[in-house]
């Protein structure tokens, strides 16, 4: 019999115990003093060794995401065997580094003792190492077509390409980049059948620490990664009330209107016509102020904690920021594993939203702008736009199209934290970036459009981002935005680096073998 006295505790929580088993608090007063005491150099005799704290657990998760073992009372009379898969058993659970296998002793002789005082015997204690993940709140939100009010303001918070997002390893400095796109795991390192959805982005977004390779293993703490930095948070909602001013003035100009109309003596058929089209503006403006407002309640209700409400995965893996070997491209990416319950309910794939930013005749002449030239873009439905290819190698050698000076290149866009949806340039031609050790990278460089009415491709907080370009119609891959060169300061980069995608989907192969990045549901 195992004792269940669950003793979980989340980051900076105190530690409190859930079972009436443990609230005698004299035990706990002699633990915190045990905690107090000097280290002790010598190992006791009653510490499992490295290879039954790391196996013991083995088997109670899937993914291998088993805690680790600190003590247990039945060591000695009990030998640990070479494990096949053990299940889940309850036992007393702490952070990560918290408890000492002295006082895991200690609090269990006297746990031990006060269940034999009432005749309760073959107990068996364990501690392990475990870190409580809280996800609560809402699955992100649901993208919405133009007829709803909000469908302009809410994209930060909903699953399509462009996420913003942030980790608790960057909590303190609120450091923030941008999710580059989903995949499948399809069959897992074990050979085992998966229905993970993994989250791609750049190793310096999930991590502070980009010199080693980072790897979640064991009942180690988590790096959580959640949507929205404080900073883009509060953007979006400055977004949604500049929304519901904007609907406000357009309300009171239209009744304003109305009232004027209505006052005239005489009303001639052109008054009577401009009434009939003025109300339902009215009515729809007035409908959008309630509509946006009570989303302003949703949103600052349901996710403005981001500790609590905001984690959508943790981190799994990213290599150290490297240069290749083979190709001199710079290796920057990290891959984050999806919360189900917070991203599957609206899932959709590897989608960008063209959002209202740009019209569709405007985006039409950016991605075509040689001035009666053919064109294959067609404004996508609700304006999603769906990646369903990678550009190859010789695509970005040897581009097909023009810019409106003639000059073969790629227009492209991409979906950022900061800027938004943008459109650039790529002229085939890569650049070569010298970094502070002396170690050269070659990358895809991305210019601006030129157009002074365009803003920046890139800006910071934009890392990470997919770079998509359209060919027959339609969107594929051709890059990850990691970085650009700029005046330096706040100014938006005149020159954006990226990673072809062809090669980055290839490294990411190396790890996950069996990766899907073009399935358009959760589940097969």
């Amino acid at each position: 019999m195992n004792l269940q006295g669950e003793q979980v505790m989340g980051p900076g929580s105190p530690r409190s115990p859930s079972s009436p088993t443990l609230s005698d608090s004299s035990l706990l007063s002699q633990a915190s003093a045990l905690s107090l005491k000097s280290e002790v150099t010598t190992v006791p005799p009653y510490v499992p060794d490295e290879y039954e704290k790391l196996s013991y657990y083995n088997g109670i998760t899937s993914d291998g995401d088993h805690p680790i073992l600190i003590y247990r009372s039945d060591y000695h009379s009990t030998p640990f065997p070479k494990p096949s898969g053990r299940f889940a058993s309850p036992c007393q659970a702490s952070c990560p580094s918290s408890t000492s296998p002295d006082l895991a002793h200690a609090v269990s002789q006297k746990i031990l003792a006060l269940l034999q005082k009432n005749g309760i015997r073959d107990v068996v204690v364990e501690f392990r190492e475990a870190e409580t993940q809280q996800l609560i709140g809402p699955p992100l939100l649901r993208h919405v077509g133009t007829a709803n009010a909000t469908h302009h303001v809410r994209g930060f918070l909903t699953a399509l390409l462009g996420v913003p997002l942030t980790t608790q390893d960057w909590e303190r400095d609120d450091g923030q980049g941008t999710l580059t796109l989903w995949f499948h795991e399809i069959i897992d390192k074990s050979g085992k059948p998966s229905d993970r959805v993994l989250g791609l982005t750049c190793c310096h977004v999930l991590r502070r620490n980009t010199t080693t390779k980072y790897e979640l293993k064991g009942g180690a703490a988590k790096n959580l990664v959640r949507v929205c930095g404080t900073r883009r948070f509060l953007r979006g909602l400055d977004d949604i009330t500049k929304a519901i001013s904007d609907h406000g003035i357009l309300a009171e100009y239209y009744a304003r209107d109305i009232a004027r109309l209505q006052a005239m003596e005489e009303q001639d058929d052109e008054a009577r016509r401009e009434l009939r089209r003025l109300r339902p503006k009215l009515e729809e403006e007035k409908e959008a102020v309630d509509d946006l407002e009570a989303f302003y309640d949703e949103v600052t209700k349901q996710w403005s904690d981001g500790k609590l409400q905001r984690n959508i995965g943790y981190a799994e893996y990213a290599p150290a920021i490297s240069v290749a070997k083979d190709t001199q491209y710079t290796l920057d990416w990290g891959v984050f594993v999806a919360a189900e319950a917070k991203v599957r309910p609206q899932f959709e794939g590897n989608v960008v939203d063209l959002g209202s930013k740009y019209s569709p005749q405007d985006l039409n002449s950016m991605f075509y702008p040689v001035p009666g030239g053919p064109t294959t873009f067609k404004f996508p439905d609700q304006r999603k736009l769906r990646i369903v290819a990678c550009a190859t190698e010789d695509d970005l050698a040897h581009p097909a199209e023009f810019d409106a000076d003639g000059v073969p290149c790629l227009m492209v866009g991409k979906d950022g934290n900061t800027t938004g949806l943008t459109v650039g340039r790529y002229a085939g031609i890569v650049s070569f970036l010298e970094n502070a050790a002396g170690v050269v990278s070659r990358e895809l460089g991305i210019y601006n459009t030129g157009l002074k009415a365009i803003e920046p491709f890139s800006e910071k907080g934009d890392s990470g981002s997919l770079i998509w370009h359209m060919y027959d119609g339609q969107a594929r891959m051709v890059g990850q935005l990691h970085s650009g060169r700029n005046k330096g300061g706040s100014t938006g980069n005149h020159l954006t680096y990226a990673t072809p995608a062809w090669y980055l989907l290839k490294q990411v192969k190396t790890e996950y073998k069996h990766a899907d990045f073009y399935r358009s549901a959760w589940s097969a």
